[in-house]
């Protein structure tokens, strides 16, 4: 195995047992030991690739919220009109959510860390600006003038906002919320919200 390869693979391991350990323990037992400890992963390999357990935790943010948007744009870059791009949005991403609970839960669960503030860089992903822009795949959308021409991060706000509150308020009480209900009210009303008058 080559060493880029080796390396690679080291990786997925150690963000694979960091997202285990935090699934089984939260929080709490989400530490440096416990994850090289589940990953068989080394502490001088953990920091060798990430830098610090800060650099793992915020790597496994954009991991996460890679996973979650690139499932969910996938729809949208498949719709025919702006409306069923957002209803598409809207829905993938919450049905990802109740599919995958441990991906949700330490997205919605870390999204304010301070190991985020300590290391925005890492939590970017691999890639610089690695954090998907949901306005760049609605541009065709403004340009046609199905969407209002919103500043890009405003028409994100509008779009995942909403979403992501669900999504959250639903992993802290899910009994407070159908979020198959919450999809197909979210996505008239984020319609609303974008659309061009």
């Amino acid at each position: 195995m080559a060493k880029q390869s080796r390396g690679e693979a080291t990786v997925e391991r150690l963000l694979t047992a960091a997202l285990e350990v935090f699934a089984a323990s939260g929080q709490a037992g989400f530490t440096v030991n416990a994850v090289t400890k589940a990953s068989g992963v080394s502490l001088g390999s953990l920091y060798h690739h990430f830098g610090s357990f800060d650099g793992l935790a915020a790597a496994l943010y954009g991991h996460c919220l890679g996973q979650t948007y690139t499932a969910a744009l996938a729809t949208v870059d498949r719709s025919r009109t702006a409306r069923t791009g957002i209803r598409s949005f809207v829905t993938t991403y919450l049905r990802f959510i109740q599919e995958n609970p441990a991906v949700a839960r330490y997205l919605h669960g870390s999204a304010y860390s301070s190991y985020l503030a300590v290391d925005a860089d890492r939590a970017r992903g691999v890639e610089p600006d690695h954090f998907p822009r949901v306005a760049d795949h609605l541009r065709r959308w403004v340009d046609s003038g199905d969407i209002a021409p919103l500043p890009g991060p405003l028409l994100e706000v509008l779009v995942v906002g909403p979403v992501a509150v669900a999504a959250h308020r639903w992993l802290a009480t899910p009994e407070d919320i159908d979020l198959n209900q919450a999809a197909r009210i979210l996505s008239d009303r984020i319609w609303a919200s974008v659309r061009a008058e």
